[in-house]
């Protein structure tokens, strides 16, 4: 059984602002204070993991003991299928050395034209993963992924979201989740699917 969160603050392991801000935009409703690791001044740890649950669990552990309060890390990235399942843990990487998102768009339009299938729907297909760890300073530790299956748009679309969001569609829309409402992605992100069963694991 899952343990429940009763304290009164916690760390989010991020140095991502649109990141951090999404997450205390959906545990508002809990009252608890959320403070991001970059707030802190707390070192990014080196991601060595070889998966999503890998690499949530290295940047939750750091967090909490570097913090003593509880921590909550998000490892999230996009596979595409014909790519291999790349960038993978590497989608932030893609983005190049300045964090540009637009970057990373754009590698995975080219690496998709160099294979010649850019423009076959099947090849466009694509899943945004996103793990989560809850972890506590005595290092128990509960994990969470959500997926969000689509494909891979180009021209990107759209001004909201973060990061992929303006070359992602999800099945069954028309719409990049750049060009959702913020309530409207979070009903079906990977982030929002991973964050719906901690809710309910933990904090409902």
């Amino acid at each position: 059984m899952a343990r429940r969160f009763v304290l009164p603050k916690l760390v989010v392991a991020t140095h991502n602002r649109g990141k951090a801000g999404e997450i205390a935009t959906m545990l508002s409703p809990f009252g608890v204070e959320i403070v991001s690791a970059g707030d802190l001044g707390l070192p990014a740890p080196d991601e060595t993991g070889t998966t999503f649950e890998e690499n949530a669990t290295i940047k939750a552990l750091a967090a909490t003991q570097a913090s003593g309060l509880p921590a909550l890390a998000d490892d999230s990235g996009l596979s595409v299928h014909a790519l291999d399942g790349q960038p993978g843990l590497y989608t932030a990487d893609w983005e190049g050395p300045t964090r540009d998102a637009m970057v990373g768009m754009r590698r995975i339009q080219d690496e998709l034209a160099a294979r010649n299938t850019a423009h076959t729907e099947a090849a466009r297909a694509a899943t945004f993963h996103c793990v989560l760890a809850l972890a506590w300073p005595d290092e128990h530790l509960e994990l969470f992924h959500g997926t969000l299956d689509g494909s891979i748009v180009w021209p990107p679309r759209g001004s909201g979201g973060h990061g992929y969001d303006p070359c992602f569609r999800p099945t069954g829309d028309t719409r990049t989740t750049a060009e959702m409402s913020d309530a409207e992605k979070n009903a079906i992100s990977h982030r929002g699917r991973a964050f719906r069963m901690m809710v309910e694991a933990c904090f409902g």
